[in-house]
């Protein structure tokens, strides 16, 4: 293994490396750093929003900045705006965030202060940055591991190596997920820096109160990845170090943590202020490592003028104060701008292709799967697919990855380790550097330990960004119950799904349907997750064979949005006001189409296809032209998708209903029970279906 320990002995002969044209660039920014933080704190009653600012990190940032190029990536964490100054942000584009104004060029006034996003041609690009520590961990290990993927396949040329730079505290290292992405970069050997500042602080947590040891030590037992330390508040040392972390990485394309120990001389955040939880001894043992006045002193005993140093501090206030006052008066955004980025633009609106080619044979819901994802692999390179169990040996759990393994190798297909959060949250980082990634979690019952990347990243990335990094990934979730699965392997999930702002979900009940929205799916700049129920995939549960279709050609394409009339009531009852409507989904149209047998077209069924975007203006539509609707689903009810959507339903409708929207869905219990018996009793069937449409049909 590759270790730098001789770092930990350096001595003045370090300094002697960095140029004094570097070390003056250095102090003009640790000053300007200083000003604003300066400015900040006087002018408490403008700068409303919350805020951090970098003082203390500023050696070890800026050391960082200036080694990286336009071509690497770099995620700084919110108390990093010493790296933004390092890699060539101006005080008033970050003073535009700071005061949420129109022209932030991160977020358009969305977001905190130090919360970037950029893909400025001149600079290290930078996927959107959450508040919440440690996460972004994952989604930066994922643009390095789509990094070394363009690389594997030549997909782009590149003047220099690009490296990737994951900044973090060291509090937020004893997160699971951080443990995940080391895990993945170490085994993976991918080209990024964890670059941890350790200021000894979480919040008002002590390091003895919150870990065992430093992420130096914390990192060792990851084979694979190289470490070192630093003295992070010495801006010569830091660079040195940082010039030869990066150099490392470029070169051998390894993954390396670098440990900082930095000082906390600013507040936590604005919010939280230092006098609330620190005593005078702690600040002044911070105060003393300053790292503005450590390279100040530095530059005085190799003979800089003392007065050149009172100019360039003179000058950065009075910098910092002209872009104040500018960004003070610049515009808020408009109101009107406010649900602008929710979603990027798709460009498939409209079905197309060739649903049923003549002569095609039938094909179960699995193949589909497998066959559109072929197709997109042969077609686009950047297509990729990976999860647990997909790759070669089994291709998935329900075969339902089978063959692709062998077809695309191990480098396209693959098996992940048991990380539903690395799996799930890796593909914003892949995304970004323009990769469709396809990954699969196991079980629906499994995947709550990915939804903090669902909702913390990803599903904010477009809409906090102001457009410039939406999501492009296909997560894939075999979903549902049937025939004693059990607790754990039967659950349905598509309400707290649905409850995640900025992603799209779709739930086929058909092989064409799922052909043909996953190639949409795929051709969407949004993230997508494809809800599959277990029970339709082979069509081996009574009364699912029409989930076997004849298989669609390669270029049918199914928008999402658009429901279905997959049985129609007949005009003539519906006329008399003797009709109902089911809207239903995955599962439940089968139940539905076994339950209206007996109902002599008295009732139409609508199938979803997509939950979001929902087609409400079909549902409302034949609502109003029956007045009698009921909402079927597997989910338990109460708070549910279903719920919601009924009373949706009974809004925009009221005036044409003869009876209450009625919803129909399992049990309220925590589980499905593996006991046969007790599930059935525990899920609709179509007899229970055709007991409650009988009642609605009374009205």
């Amino acid at each position: 293994m590759f270790f730098y320990v001789y770092l930990l002995s350096m001595e003045n002969t370090l300094h002697e490396k960095v140029s004094q044209e570097i070390l003056l660039k250095a102090y003009n920014h640790m000053m300007l750093a200083k000003a604003m933080a300066d400015i900040y704190e006087e002018n408490r009653n403008v700068c409303k929003y919350v805020h951090s600012t970098s003082r203390g990190h500023e050696a070890i940032q800026l050391a960082t900045a200036y080694q990286l190029t336009k071509e690497d990536w770099v995620s700084p964490y919110y108390r990093d705006e010493s790296i933004l100054l390092g890699i060539g942000f101006e005080p008033y584009q970050l003073m535009l965030q700071l005061l949420a104004k129109a022209d932030d060029p991160f977020s358009g006034g969305r977001s905190y202060y130090s919360h970037p996003s950029s893909r400025d041609e001149k600079m290290p690009k930078i996927i959107h940055q959450s508040s919440a520590t440690g996460m972004q961990t994952i989604p930066t290990t994922g643009v390095a591991q789509g990094i070394k993927y363009i690389q594997d396949f030549n997909l782009q040329q590149f003047d220099n190596n690009p490296v990737v730079v994951c900044s973090l505290g060291d509090n937020s290292v004893t997160e699971g997920e951080v443990s995940e992405a080391l895990q993945f970069a170490a085994l993976h050997q991918l080209p990024i820096i964890f670059l941890v500042q350790d200021n000894e602080w979480g919040i008002s947590v002590t390091k003895e109160e919150a870990r065992t040891c430093d992420a130096y030590d914390f990192v060792a037992g990851f084979t694979g990845l190289n470490r070192m330390r630093v003295d992070g508040t010495d801006f010569a040392e830091s660079f040195e170090v940082m010039k030869k972390a990066v150099d490392f990485v470029r070169t051998e394309r390894k993954p390396l943590v670098v440990c900082a120990k930095t000082v906390l001389i600013g507040h936590h955040t604005s919010g939280v202020r230092r006098e609330f939880y620190r005593d005078e001894e702690d600040l002044t043992k911070h105060r003393a490592k300053d790292p503005g006045e450590i390279l100040r002193n530095q530059l005085l005993e190799t003979g800089v003028d003392e007065e050149l140093l009172k100019q360039i501090t003179k000058k950065a206030r009075l910098e910092a104060e002209e872009a104040f006052e500018k960004a003070k008066n610049a515009p808020d955004p408009k109101p009107e701008t406010v649900a602008d980025h929710i979603f990027a633009p798709t460009p498939i609106t409209e079905e197309t292709g060739t649903r049923e080619p003549e002569g095609g044979e039938k094909i179960v819901m699995v193949d589909a799967a497998i066959h559109a994802i072929q197709e997109l692999m042969w077609k686009h390179p950047e297509a990729l697919l990976y999860g647990q169990d997909v790759g070669e040996r089994i291709g998935g759990v329900f075969r339902e990855t089978v063959t692709l393994g062998k077809k695309f190798g191990s480098k396209r297909v693959f098996n992940t380790a048991i990380q539903e959060a690395y799996i799930i949250g890796s593909t914003t980082g892949m995304s970004a550097v323009g990769l469709k990634p396809i990954v699969e979690v196991q079980f629906a019952d499994y995947i709550y330990p990915g939804i903090n990347q669902l909702i913390t990243e990803i599903s904010k990335s477009n809409y906090l960004s102001n457009g410039k990094y939406p999501v492009s990934n296909i997560i894939r979730v075999p979903i549902g119950a049937y025939g004693g699965g059990g607790p754990y392997h039967s659950g349905s999930v598509e309400s707290i799904l649905a409850n995640i702002k900025g992603i799209k979900i779709a739930y086929p009940s058909n092989a064409a349907d799922f052909k043909g929205l996953l190639k949409a799916a795929y051709y969407d700049p949004n993230p997508v997750i494809m809800l599959e129920h277990k029970g339709l995939y082979w069509s081996k549960v009574p009364g699912t064979e029409d989930a076997k279709t004849i298989e669609p050609a390669e270029d049918y394409v199914l928008p999402f949005g658009k429901g279905k009339v997959i049985i129609e009531a007949n005009q003539d009852e519906t006329a008399k006001g003797r009709t109902l409507l089911i809207v239903t989904y995955g599962m439940g149209v089968y139940w539905a189409k076994e339950a209206v047998k007996s109902f002599n077209g008295r009732v139409e069924v609508i199938d979803l296809r997509t939950l979001i975007p929902l087609d409400e203006a079909l549902v409302f539509e034949r609502v109003k032209a029956h007045g009698k609707c009921i909402v079927l689903t597997e989910e338990q009810l109460n708070n549910s998708f279903a719920e919601a959507f009924a009373h949706r339903i009974s809004k925009n409708c009221f005036r044409y209903l003869d009876a209450p929207v009625e919803t129909m869905g399992s049990l309220d219990l925590p589980a499905v029970p593996i006991n046969l018996v007790l599930e059935k009793e525990m899920l609709p069937n179509a007899e229970k279906l055709a007991a409650k449409i009988e009642e609605m049909l009374q009205y």
